[in-house]
C-alpha cells in the first residue's frame, strides 16, 4: 500500500513535471481514496478502462491521456461528466502524465520506441520548450523508408 500523495510526488519528481510545458495538467487529476493498493495503467482514461477499474476494485488509474486539455470546452457534461462521476462515485484516483512520460529518457515512449528499433544511442532536441520531445538517432548502416516501415511493423 502507498499513500496517494507520496506516489504522486514520486512520479512528479521522476518524470520532472515542473520542467515541462504541457497541454494538460500532469499528476493527480481527480482525487480518490488516500491509500492505494492497486493501480490500473492504461493509455487513455476511457469509460471502458474506468469500468474495469471499478469492477476489479482498483484504487487508482494511471494513464498517459487524462482530462482537462487546453482548448477543450470547460463544462463537465456528457462523456466527461460520466467518466468523472465514475471516478468520484467509486473514490478512484485519476493520475495522468502526458509529455513528461513521452520525453522521459528511460520510461518515455520515444526512448522505448528507439530501443525497440535497436537504437541505444540518441540525442534529445528541444521542441516547444520541452527538452527530449524529439529524439534523433543514426542507424549503423543506411536504411530505406520501406525497411524502416518494416522494422516498425515488426517491433510494434
Amino acid at each position: 500500500m502507498i499513500d496517494r500523495d507520496a506516489l504522486c510526488r514520486y512520479c512528479d519528481e521522476q518524470l520532472q513535471v515542473a520542467r515541462i510545458k504541457d497541454y494538460c495538467p500532469n499528476g493527480l487529476q481527480v482525487e480518490g481514496r488516500a491509500e492505494i493498493r492497486r493501480i490500473l495503467c492504461g493509455v487513455t482514461a476511457s469509460q471502458a478502462l474506468l469500468d474495469h477499474a471499478v469492477a476489479q476494485d482498483f484504487d487508482a488509474v494511471l494513464v498517459h491521456h487524462g482530462y482537462f486539455w487546453r482548448g477543450e470546452p470547460s463544462p463537465i457534461t456528457g462523456m466527461r461528466q460520466r467518466r468523472i462521476a465514475t471516478l468520484l462515485r467509486h473514490d478512484i484516483n485519476l493520475i495522468a502524465y502526458h509529455l513528461p512520460l513521452d520525453v522521459h529518457p528511460q520510461w518515455g515512449n520515444n526512448a522505448q520506441l528507439l530501443r525497440r528499433l535497436g537504437c541505444d544511442d540518441w540525442q534529445a532536441y528541444a521542441a516547444g520548450g520541452t527538452e527530449g520531445l524529439l529524439l534523433r538517432t543514426t542507424f549503423d548502416t543506411p536504411i530505406s523508408g520501406v525497411a524502416l516501415a518494416q522494422r516498425l511493423q515488426h517491433c510494434l
